[in-house]
């Protein structure tokens, strides 16, 4: 896997291209002179740990025959500073799933997502402490 990120302009603003041809763009905050031209990367962690769960969760509930109508990850996030960086502290993922779906189910998906399946959250989970909620319709 290889990805290239590219300066777009003179500040922060970059565009990140994969191998695929896939691209998004990132930037710094204003407070160190970003223009907010794109998600900053702690917060693509965010959305990678709720990307990476939800194809797991919709995954398995698809296996399982479950007809999913609509399907959200919210994912809230709690930073600190160590040092001179910062980590994630707490991250809270809500997952909200309507259709014709086994509430029970769903809460086995997420739970087999968070402890077995998802890279990303294993990479986060020794330096945060990683919840979630399921609502279901």
């Amino acid at each position: 896997m290889k990805i290239n990120i590219k300066r777009l302009n003179d500040d922060y603003h970059m565009e990140a291209v994969n191998d695929n041809g896939n691209s998004l763009e990132m930037d710094g905050s204003p407070e160190i002179g970003g223009h907010n031209l794109g998600m900053r990367p702690m917060q693509l962690l965010l959305a990678a740990v709720g990307g990476c769960s939800a194809i797991d969760v919709i995954m398995i509930l698809k296996k399982q025959r479950q007809t999913i109508t609509s399907f959200e990850v919210e994912v809230d996030g709690e930073n600190e500073k160590v040092e001179e960086h910062k980590i994630w502290k707490d991250i809270n993922l809500h997952f909200k799933i309507t259709g014709k779906v086994d509430e029970k189910k769903a809460l086995n998906a997420v739970q087999l997502s968070m402890d077995k399946y998802c890279s990303v959250s294993m990479i986060l989970n020794p330096t945060a402490n990683i919840s979630y909620t399921v609502s279901v319709n």
